[in-house]
């Protein structure tokens, strides 16, 4: 088993107004089985009891949903083993999931998870480039989590994501959007949901939307960031 039981999960996603279907859960188990099993030569997490998976995994990668519905052409970027984005892809498989690593190895892997389980673009590519080239604003929804420091995602994420779509960041309380409104509003951005919540094992967490009004300057993102 490497999640907890369907029921159980389902339970637990509703109390946050979110509903997952058999096949959905079946997905995630593939999903879920094809990580762990990687992980065993290659260090794509360190989370690996089902309980464990299934909140700090699952059901984190889905709070999007409990509090900005994604939508459209969707990013993930530093996706890592694909949280959130491989996880929101099989909650809604009407997004259209694109997952950005620097690490080949990762999205190697990746490209073996879009074809056993579903179909997402996988790319290669650093952060910081992927905002100056064809990945430039064309995403309707761009997610990360727990990426890089609040400031950094944005300058990263806010130059893929095209006026009219949204940022949202997964992070811990301590990263309080309101700290950087200067730098997500010369980045084209409005600050519009801050949130905390609190998962089922206690821990606490923030979600943060932004919602892009006007085009990234040009000179955005910088090569390197400070």
């Amino acid at each position: 088993m490497v999640l907890i039981p369907e029921n159980e999960l389902a339970a637990m996603c509703r109390e946050y107004g979110i509903e997952i279907t058999h096949e959905e859960y079946a997905l995630y188990e593939r999903y879920i089985a094809m990580v762990l099993e990687k992980n065993k030569v290659m260090n794509l997490t360190r989370i690996t009891e089902p309980y464990d998976v299934s909140v700090k995994h699952i059901l984190d990668s889905l709070m999007p949903f409990a509090y900005a519905v994604p939508r459209g052409k969707t990013a993930d970027v530093g996706t890592g083993a694909g949280f959130p984005g491989a996880v929101m892809k099989i909650h809604d498989p009407s997004l259209d999931v694109t997952l950005i690593d620097s690490l080949r190895k990762r999205i190697d892997f990746l490209c073996e998870v879009s074809e056993a389980v579903l179909p997402m673009e996988c790319i290669h590519i650093r952060a910081e480039d992927a905002g100056r080239g064809k990945l430039r604003e064309p995403f309707d929804t761009v997610a990360a989590r727990a990426v890089a420091a609040l400031p950094v995602l944005c300058e990263y994420c806010l130059p893929l994501t095209k006026p009219g779509g949204k940022f949202i960041a997964l992070k811990t309380p301590s990263e309080d959007a309101g700290e950087c409104e200067a730098l997500i509003s010369e980045l084209g951005g409005q600050l519009s949901l801050q949130k905390d919540y609190t998962l089922p094992d206690g821990e606490k967490r923030r979600i943060i939307v932004i919602e892009k009004v006007t085009s990234t300057p040009s000179r955005y993102p910088r090569k390197k960031i400070r």
